[in-house]
């Protein structure tokens, strides 16, 4: 069973109230190899919500405590994060997961690439809380983009 993140699945639940929707994920949610969740609603966060990154790090330092996920209004929303992960990770660990499929570029779900904490557009190498913990977990953790070759070398 993968786990997909639900802005994939097209729901419209990404902070600006709007989806990311997959057509690959969304069939695959559809034949029942597929179920999605969104970490940061699971934290506690709203439908919209102001844009968040980490500052200082990446999700492992948020992991570690050497860095915090800010909103663009200054506010700490690390907590929030930290929740919505462990929450997810028990969501995972229930499923016995084979691969974790998550949005790219998210404070959260990035697994490759996020934002850099500047809240001007630049990103970094590096993985969001939930990606992170995961990883931390033991799970295959991919983003939408490497999807089509994971399904193609496990079928």
């Amino acid at each position: 069973m993968l786990l997909v993140s639900a802005c994939l699945a097209g729901e419209p639940v990404r902070y600006d109230g709007q989806d990311s929707a997959h057509d690959k994920i969304r069939q695959l949610i559809q034949q029942g190899k597929a179920k999605f969740v969104c970490p940061e609603l699971l934290g506690g966060f709203p439908i919209p919500r102001l844009p968040a990154e980490i500052v200082n790090g990446t999700g492992l330092d948020v992991l570690n405590g050497t860095a915090k996920v800010m909103d663009c209004a200054g506010e700490d929303v690390t907590t929030q994060y930290l929740d919505g992960a462990y929450k997810a990770l028990k969501i995972a660990q229930d499923l016995d997961a084979s691969c974790i499929v998550l949005k790219e570029n998210s404070p959260s779900c990035g697994s490759q690439q996020i934002y850099d904490g500047s809240f001007d557009g630049h990103k970094i190498m590096g993985m969001g809380v939930t990606a992170a913990l995961f990883r931390q977990h033991g799970f295959n953790v991919i983003s939408e983009h490497q999807l089509q070759d994971w399904l193609e070398s496990h079928t």
